[in-house]
């Protein structure tokens, strides 16, 4: 299967109504600027069902129990079609504690590209996860297989702290070299780190 169009492509942007009936903006935002955290995303087909109650427990019980989940802080989002007023009844029921949103008109679902499942019948069950500079990193669309998307985010979250952990490696040792010792000159013969600070002091008192 090819991979989903919007891999390694910047998340796209949109306002839907939380569970409350509030505005929701895409990517979330504090105090005016886009969180820098991974997010995760699951588009499911409809609030009550079963296998959709199965997966947005797991989500749950995932922020509260599992270690890559809490380590990382990432923002997990539902989303389906159906209205406000059951998206509330559906969060409050099963005690979930993260944003629900309302998309009866498609607007996320289409932009997201997220396609129809079971031959057609019903919304595709998808899940995003976005890493913390807002780049779309894996894309999971099962719609049969509840239990698989929580799990999924879990080992994309575990690439994204690894490559950001070699960045800051690398960033690290990029450091560390600039402090390697310069070619001496007449002026400074010990051109180490500690020569620098050496010759720095002996100039102040020297004058």
């Amino acid at each position: 299967m090819a991979p989903h169009p919007l891999v390694d492509k910047g998340t796209p942007s949109f306002t839907l109504l939380d569970a409350n009936g509030e505005s929701f903006k895409f990517p979330p935002e504090e105090g005016g600027k886009r969180i820098e955290k991974p997010i995760a995303v699951f588009f499911y087909p409809q609030s009550g069902t079963f296998g959709c109650t199965r997966e947005a427990c797991q989500f749950r019980d995932a922020l509260a129990e599992n270690e890559i989940f809490k380590r990382s802080d990432v923002q997990v989002i539902g989303i389906s079609a159906d209205p406000v007023e059951k998206q509330k009844s559906f969060v409050e029921k099963n005690r979930l504690s993260f944003p629900v949103l309302s998309d009866q008109d498609h607007i996320a679902h289409n932009t997201f590209q997220v396609g129809r499942g079971m031959l057609g019948l019903t919304d595709a069950r998808t899940t995003f996860v976005i890493d913390s500079g807002g780049i779309i990193r894996g894309v999971l669309s099962a719609t049969m297989n509840y239990s698989a998307h929580a799990k999924f985010v879990t080992k994309e979250l575990e690439k994204i702290q690894e490559s950001e952990g070699k960045t800051g490696a690398q960033q690290g040792e990029g450091a560390g070299q600039e402090q390697q010792a310069r070619p001496p000159t007449p002026d400074n013969p010990d051109p180490s780190p500690e020569g620098d600070e050496m010759g720095r002091a002996v100039s102040t008192v020297c004058g």
